[in-house]
């Protein structure tokens, strides 16, 4: 039998998170204080899965997969008992990451490996606070989670290469293509990809072009399958801002939130889950 795994917060990564590895065979337990949110998030699971059947992208199976590995549960406590892998989804607040990693450790199964979706806090920091430190590792995911293949796994300062092994192991039966990357603010792929959105924003914000001529840049110059602005959209605003301010903070100018980000966050214009962005989403 394959190890069991909590995921820890319902939103948007955590339910995709859940959702892949329960397909991939892993016994699951999605984790939220909320009620509402985990009823949301499994009707929003159930719904793409049936749309992967239909569409021939997922096996015939692949519902009855998920009501006989996904399990709901609103404890914490009762979520992480007995786990051999905790992936924490929360907001990208160390503080919070940290409790909720902190406690699930108390629960979960002693050789459990801890792991955050975190996309640009410091995993050597987030470690420092909790228990077996060399179990800590960076698993971040891509969002749509079913649908993109890497992961990038962080190591800190303290992780083990046994732990390293592992993730990268459990990586590969998720279906996934790992990569591996040192802990540094914004790991490789932030990094690389908030630039190119903040600059696109600058382009929006001095009028260089409109949103959608910026993206048929990238996607048809470049190959990028989304143009960076409707990437933020999909990933969020106010999330892109939050990881925006970090790497400002660590790194330096290249780096600091456009005003025009900043409007659109505090406008409520999120993107896609509020129904506009840079783009609107009528549909949300």
């Amino acid at each position: 039998m394959k190890e069991r795994v909590a995921v820890i917060g319902a939103g948007t990564m955590g339910r995709g998170i859940a959702q892949t590895t329960a397909l991939a065979g892993f016994p699951t337990t999605l984790c939220d204080v909320s009620r509402p949110a985990l009823d949301a998030a499994l009707a929003s699971i159930c719904k793409a899965v049936e749309k992967g059947i239909e569409k021939a992208k997922l096996p015939a199976d692949a519902r009855q997969r998920i009501d006989e590995r996904l399990r709901l549960e609103p404890d914490l406590g009762g979520a992480a008992r007995g786990a051999q892998w905790v992936i924490e989804a929360v907001p990208e607040a160390i503080e919070l990451k940290q409790r909720v990693l902190a406690q699930a450790a108390e629960y979960a199964d002693p050789s459990c490996v801890l792991a955050s979706n975190t996309s640009s806090l410091s995993i050597t920091g987030l470690a420092a606070a909790l228990p077996r430190p060399e179990r800590v590792i960076g698993l971040h995911f891509f969002n749509p989670v079913p649908v993109m293949e890497l992961i990038e796994i962080v190591s800190g300062l303290q992780t083990a290469e046994s732990t390293v092994a592992a993730a990268a192991e459990f990586a590969r039966a998720l279906g996934k293509q790992p990569i591996v990357v040192k802990d540094s603010p914004g790991f490789a792929t932030s990094r690389l990809g908030i630039v190119l959105a903040l600059e696109a924003i600058r382009m929006v914000e001095a009028g260089v072009a409109s949103p959608e001529d910026i993206d048929q840049a990238m996607a048809l110059g470049y190959r990028h399958p989304m143009g960076p602005l409707r990437l933020t959209d999909l990933v969020g605003l106010d999330v892109r801002l939050a990881i925006a301010e970090h790497l400002h903070r660590e790194i330096g100018e290249q780096f600091r939130p456009p005003p025009l980000l900043r409007a659109l966050v505090r406008a409520g214009h999120l993107g896609r889950k509020t129904g506009r962005g840079f783009f609107l989403y009528p549909e949300a």
